[in-house]
């Protein structure tokens, strides 16, 4: 017996929906790229800790108890993917996000994983 179902659905619209929502291929890989980076629980943490205040490399590596050149070394990633940014001081160098949506995107994920 044949299913018949899909006479009364019409796929095409659905198609053509899904089809309107998707990125194109640059944006995918830009936002993989950023959802990668921020797979890793280091840079995750260094992002989460700079989500109310400007920091310094020393200040990052204190918060998680790693080096300053563990941390130095997340933040290029993070800088390349302009997930944080940096202003100097002098000698001292201070990072931040590098902008809101950075920390909506975490609140969100953290608002996601707490729904039961």
């Amino acid at each position: 017996m044949v299913n018949n179902s899909s006479d009364k659905h019409n796929h095409q619209v659905h198609i053509r929906s899904a089809l309107k929502n998707l990125a194109g291929e640059d944006k995918i890989l830009d936002l993989s790229e950023t959802f990668k980076v921020l797979s890793d629980p280091t840079r995750l943490k260094i992002v989460m800790a700079l989500t109310k205040d400007e920091l310094c490399t020393f200040d990052i590596a204190k918060v998680l108890r790693i080096s300053e050149s563990a941390v130095s070394h997340q933040l290029r990633l993070l800088k390349t993917l302009r997930l944080v940014k940096q202003r100097k001081d002098g000698k001292m160098v201070f990072y931040s996000l590098d902008d809101e949506h950075i920390e909506d995107l975490i609140r969100v994920a953290s608002r996601h994983i707490s729904e039961d």
